[in-house]
C-alpha cells in the first residue's frame, strides 16, 4: 500500500509538472530575433529632416531675438514717455510755446504794421532761415513772399496776400473788425 499511494504521489506530481509546462509554453509568446540598429533621434546626428530641423531652430532663434527687441524697444518709448511728462518738461514746453508766440506776434506786427512797416527782412530760427518780404504786384495789390531754408538746403515758400479775407466782416466796406 505504501508503494502504490508512493507511486500515486509521484505520477500525480509528474502530472502537475506536466501541465505546468503545457501552460508556462502556451502563454510564452514567441521570441523572434532581430539585428539590434541603433538610430539617431536628433536631425542633427542622423541627417533625416535636417534641413527642416535648422529652419526650427532659426525661427526659434529669430524670434526669441525679436522678443528681446520689442521689450527693449517698448521699455525705451515708455522711458520717453515717462521724461516728457515730468512737470519740468511741461512747463519748458509751455514756455517754448509762450516765447514763440511772442516772437510771431512781434515778427507780425513788424510785417503788417501800417506805419511804414518794414518791407523785407530775415532771421534764423532753429536752424533754419526765414526770409521776408512785401512785394507789390502789377495791379497795385501786395503781398508777403516768405521763404524758409531749412538746414539741409530745402525750401519752402508761402506767398500771404495783404489787405484780404476780411476776418468776423463781410468784406463788402472794409470796415470788418477782424474778430
Amino acid at each position: 500500500m505504501k508503494e502504490e499511494r508512493r507511486i500515486k504521489s509521484s505520477l500525480e506530481l509528474l502530472t502537475l509538472v506536466f501541465v505546468f509546462f503545457i501552460v508556462i509554453i502556451g502563454l510564452i509568446p514567441n521570441a523572434n530575433a532581430d539585428e539590434i540598429k541603433h538610430k539617431f533621434k536628433n536631425p542633427s546626428f542622423s541627417g533625416i529632416g535636417t534641413a527642416s530641423h535648422y529652419l526650427t531652430v532659426e525661427n526659434q532663434e529669430f524670434s526669441r531675438k525679436k522678443e528681446i527687441e520689442d521689450a527693449l524697444a517698448a521699455a525705451k518709448k515708455a522711458a520717453e514717455r515717462e521724461a516728457d511728462n515730468t512737470t519740468l518738461a511741461k512747463f519748458i514746453r509751455n514756455l517754448e510755446s509762450r516765447i514763440y508766440a511772442q516772437m510771431a506776434k512781434q515778427l507780425v506786427e513788424s510785417m503788417f504794421s501800417n506805419d511804414q512797416g518794414v518791407r523785407f527782412g530775415s532771421f534764423v530760427l532753429e536752424g533754419s532761415t526765414v526770409t521776408y518780404e512785401v512785394i507789390t504786384n502789377v495791379d497795385g495789390s501786395e503781398f508777403i513772399r516768405m521763404t524758409i531754408v531749412a538746414e539741409d538746403g530745402s525750401s519752402t515758400v508761402i506767398e500771404i496776400p495783404i489787405g484780404t479775407g476780411y476776418f468776423g466782416g463781410d468784406g463788402s466796406d472794409g470796415s470788418g473788425d477782424g474778430g
